[in-house]
């Protein structure tokens, strides 16, 4: 009983943040009950709304709870407290009606299932058991279900799914962990599964069982997920994995897997540090995992030739029931605590790059050819997302791709702003939206080559604006003026009257970093990637940088290699190898070398007189195409099936090479930095030609290029006065060099800043976009 002899208070109580659809209500209203409070709480378009009336101490006392109990998924940003008069006449405590308005909230992520469901789900006497739609408060789908703010059944995907009487009774019990919770369903009143053959006929008997049957039996099963449809096939099975590639016209392009848990995980990939833990996390990212010395013997074909195997584990009950039918269907959740032999490759189903398909009829038609079979259910997806990719280092985990389980979660802003939307780039497209102080980067979109991405980027643009009830102020997009992007850009900014501010690709790269890192001053920034256009209209990818705010300086480049063919080059490492042998001075040499490397290749003498004469050969700085080359001259490949197969070879060679010796060490005199500032690398690319040890070339390559980048870097840094470095680039993707940039770079005493929130890649370059928009306004 409360002391009625205690001073009472009534205040207001504002909570924002990502407070919706993670059980906030719910945890309110049950700490209101605990401590005897009276009043209500609700959503509204900017968060959470309460009114607390009762004892000063009790309501003190809950206002602090707020934020240090608040439920897992939750994010608080603020709790604000003002004094207020009762608004209405209310008995106890209660969840009301929610309201709209100009919404300044954020929705939750999609979230693997939570432990109590499992339970549920493997539990024989329980209403929900083997139930594929089976969430509460703490989990499950929430971004993708979403039409609109505030988060309410009415707003989302399940909308025409009435609840049941028993399902009505849990949403209304405050006891109960589905109280309020949107998604609540059961097999009574929600979603259901069904199985469909290639032609979308339906396949008699249980979906998930006969789908594990066909599995089994080699077949490719499309499966509905949370953000969209994967391509499914046994891992272990080599002539499944075969056709799988086959049909979706994917060479070598290594797949991701799926396994049922970490000890699982633990008989295919050598799980260090971390890595158990973030393959356990909610967000259920892809992790890129060191495999074991038999893991291509276990799944063969899966990711052949590389040291690294993505791997994710179960997020939706959907994923959970193939496992557990594979096993035998076992009562309880012991069996999760054992390895499970069926290993799943998962990978998007997106024929030709397109975006990820996410609608049943859409799916049959789309993916015919592909799929001997759809796992499909009638909840709609909203928005579509692909899986996030992840990987560890010494500096943290660093973001691939950055969609479901991570979209739509803010990265926080140092300083207030106005609004702004980011194009992003040409490929590994992502668009940002700034409101505020929080930076929504959007879900991988992907390559802008086709018109169904382009369209989907549009799709994006109005979606993302919607939910969060944003009105740009500014466009921001890349210097390109004919990528898809820039083009959607220009009529965006035309259509509302505001202004469109181009930003150069590689200061875009340094100034995402500093957008994350919150860092206010001018820094020396590393933009080490493939190729983006420059400011002087070049092709540049290795550059050095003076950032500070709007304004960029280039300081210097890589020392150009020319591209023979253009395009082609760079799927073609021989031909960068055969460029590396002209800027020597060695045209002559490049038939007999491309004779014993690559005795099987044809057209040297072609390439040697199209460098002579210097014919269709544009010069790049590019980074990625100097490991592209370095891998030429090695004899590693003479082509590449995937972007940066060459250079994810080169860089497996030189972890081989350290597990065996250890670091190698940089090549005596392997780069020098020539009077126009260029870090030229010729003594080091002349070096690999003669070596033929491919695992010693590729360590030696990295050590002296860290090497030569550092020096580089800190001399700039030196001759500028200035004491931070930030990386940024697609490059940075690389463990060794990021590895060995960082430690250099601080054993010179140097504050290095890196991507953690957003990829390094192109992925992240809308952040830098939009940061870099906002800059040029206030200056």
């Amino acid at each position: 009983m409360n002391d009625l002899t205690l001073p009472l208070l009534c205040r207001r109580v504002r909570v924002r943040g990502l407070v919706q659809g993670v059980g906030y209500r719910p945890f309110v209203y049950r700490l209101a009950f605990e401590l005897g409070l009276g009043g209500w709480v609700r959503n509204d378009a900017e968060g959470v709304d309460i009114e607390a009336r009762g004892p000063a101490p009790l309501v003190e006392r809950f206002i602090a709870r707020l934020r240090a109990e608040a439920p897992e998924l939750a994010r608080v940003e603020a709790v604000e407290v003002r004094e207020a008069e009762p608004e209405r006449s209310l008995p106890g405590f209660l969840i009301v009606e929610s309201r709209g308005g100009h919404a300044s909230t954020a929705i939750g992520p999609d979230s693997a299932l939570c432990h109590d469901c499992l339970e549920e789900l493997f539990a024989p006497q329980d209403r929900r058991h083997r139930y594929a739609f089976t969430h509460c408060t703490h989990c499950g789908p929430r971004y993708s279900i979403t039409r609109e703010l505030p988060y309410d059944r009415a707003r989302t995907s399940l909308a025409p799914f009435p609840q049941c009487p028993a399902c009505t009774a849990e949403y209304a019990d405050p006891h109960n962990r589905r109280f309020h919770a949107e998604a609540n369903c059961c097999p009574d009143c929600g979603p259901q599964l069904r199985l469909l053959d290639a032609a979308g006929q339906p396949i008699a008997g249980d979906p998930v069982r006969e789908a594990v049957r066909l599995l089994q039996a080699g077949k490719i099963v499309a499966l509905k997920g949370y953000g969209g449809f994967h391509l499914a096939c046994d891992a272990r099975n080599g002539a499944a994995v075969a056709e799988l590639r086959k049909r979706k016209h994917r060479e070598e392009k290594p797949f991701a897997v799926m396994a049922a848990n970490v000890a699982s995980a633990n008989a295919l990939c050598a799980l260090g540090g971390d890595e158990a833990g973030l393959l356990e996390l909610p967000e259920r990212s892809i992790v890129l995992l060191r495999k074991q010395d038999n893991t291509d013997t276990q799944l063969p074909g899966v990711a052949p030739g590389l040291q690294w195997l993505g791997l994710m584990l179960p997020y939706a009950p959907l994923h959970y029931l193939l496992f557990h039918a594979a096993a035998g269907e076992p009562e309880g959740l012991a069996w999760l605590a054992q390895a499970q032999d069926l290993v799943l490759v998962m990978t998007s189903a997106n024929p030709g790059g397109e975006p990820l398909v996410t609608d049943n009829a859409e799916a049959v038609e789309r993916l015919a050819g592909m799929a001997d079979a759809f796992l499909c259910h009638d909840r709609d997806i909203v928005i579509r997302s692909d899986d996030s990719v992840i990987r560890c280092d010494e500096g943290g985990v660093q973001f691939l791709r950055r969609g479901r389980g991570q979209t739509p979660r803010p990265i926080k802003l140092k300083d207030e702003g106005p609004a702004v939307l980011a194009f992003g780039p040409y490929l590994k497209n992502t668009l940002c939206v700034v409101k505020g102080r929080e930076a929504y980067l959007s879900q991988h979109i992907g390559d802008l080559d086709n018109v169904p991405t382009v369209n989907f980027l549009e799709e994006t643009a109005a979606h993302l604006l919607h939910i969060l009830d944003v009105e740009p102020q500014v466009i921001a997009h890349d210097l390109h003026p004919d990528f898809p992007s820039t083009r959607l850009a220009a009529a965006f900014a035309a259509e509302r009257g505001i202004p469109a501010i181009a930003v150069a690709h590689h200061h875009a790269h340094i100034a995402a970093v500093l957008a994350e890192t919150r860092y206010p001053k001018p820094v020396i920034g590393l933009a080490l990637d493939g190729i983006g256009l420059g400011e002087d209209g070049g092709l540049w990818g290795g550059e050095l940088l003076r950032v500070d705010g709007a304004d960029c300086q280039r300081l210097g480049g890589l020392l150009p290699l020319q591209l023979p063919g253009g395009d082609r080059a760079a799927r073609e490492p021989w031909r960068l190898a055969a460029a590396a042998l002209h800027a020597l001075g060695r045209n002559g040499d490049i038939e007999a070398f491309v004779a014993r490397r690559y005795p099987d290749q044809q057209g040297a003498g072609m390439i040697a007189e199209m460098l002579r004469k210097q014919l269709n050969c544009p010069p790049t700085s590019s980074l990625g195409r100097l490991f592209d080359s370095a891998a030429g001259l090695l004899g590693l490949r003479a082509s590449q099936r995937f972007e940066a197969q060459a250079a994810m070879e080169l860089e497996g060679r030189a972890h081989a090479w350290e597990e065996r010796h250890g670091s190698a060490a940089p090549l005596a005199d392997g780069w020098n930095i020539n009077n126009d500032g260029h870090l030229d690398l010729l003594p080091l690319l002349a070096w690999l030609g003669e070596c033929d040890d491919a695992d010693l070339g590729a360590a030696r390559f990295h050590a002296t290029l860290a090497a030569g980048l550092v020096h580089w870097a800190a001399a700039a840094a030196e001759q500028a006065n200035l004491s931070t470095v930030a990386l940024g680039g697609g490059c940075l993707l690389n463990h060794l060099l990021s590895r060995d940039l960082r430690n250099g770079l601080q054993a010179r005493g140097l504050a290095v800043l890196e991507a953690r929130q957003a990829p390094p890649n192109d992925g992240g370059i809308a952040l830098g976009q939009a940061w870099v928009a906002r800059q040029s306004l206030a200056r």
